[in-house]
Parts: structure tokens; C-alpha cells; sequence
């Protein structure tokens, strides 16, 4: 079985025990949240598009993190105008207990 999810205006498609990292939810490590946002369910090719069956996936949250540092680099030729910017995205990630 498995769901697509809105997490944080993203679709997930995940399965039960999978873990994923996700843009920043908050709450603590350990705590247990759940997504009712489901777009769309197959349960054994029995496929439901929208939230009819009042479908919940049920996760915890393991970490918060930080991605990879991006670099923005901005230059006007020329001109002598050079900038660097640069920044780290934070992720939570989770463990999809389950889909009930």
C-alpha cells in the first residue's frame, strides 16, 4: 500500500516504515504528527483519488537538519559588481509509520 501526500505544498509518495527528508515541520524530535492531505491511495491496485475514505498517514519526526549549502553568484560585466550568496535549506526528516 501506498499514498501520495501534500507535505508542506510538496507530493510525497510514500509507503509504510520509509523515511524521507521534508522541508521544515515543526516539533521535536520523537513527536508524532499526521498528514490527511492525501491526493491519491492504492490499497493492493484498488486505486482512490481523493480523501473519500478518510485515509491519515501517520509519521514521526527523527531529525532536523540542514541541506547541502547552495551558492548564488551574481556579476554585472564590466562593472566590478560581484556578490556571493549562499544558504542551507533546512529539512525535517521522517519516518512514515502508517497508512490507515
Amino acid at each position: 500500500m501506498f499514498a501520495v501526500v501534500k507535505i508542506a505544498g510538496k507530493q510525497f509518495k510514500v509507503a509504510k516504515d520509509q523515511t524521507l527528508f521534508v522541508p521544515n515541520i515543526s516539533g521535536n524530535a520523537g513527536d508524532k504528527i499526521e498528514f490527511s492531505d492525501i491526493v491519491l491511495a492504492d490499497n493492493n491496485g484498488n486505486l482512490s483519488f481523493s480523501n473519500s475514505d478518510n485515509l491519515k498517514v501517520q509519521a514521526e519526526i527523527l531529525d532536523h537538519i540542514k541541506g547541502d549549502k547552495v551558492i548564488a553568484y551574481k556579476q554585472k560585466r564590466r562593472k566590478g559588481f560581484r556578490k556571493k550568496l549562499g544558504h542551507r535549506t533546512h529539512y525535517t526528516k521522517i519516518r512514515i509509520s502508517d497508512i490507515a
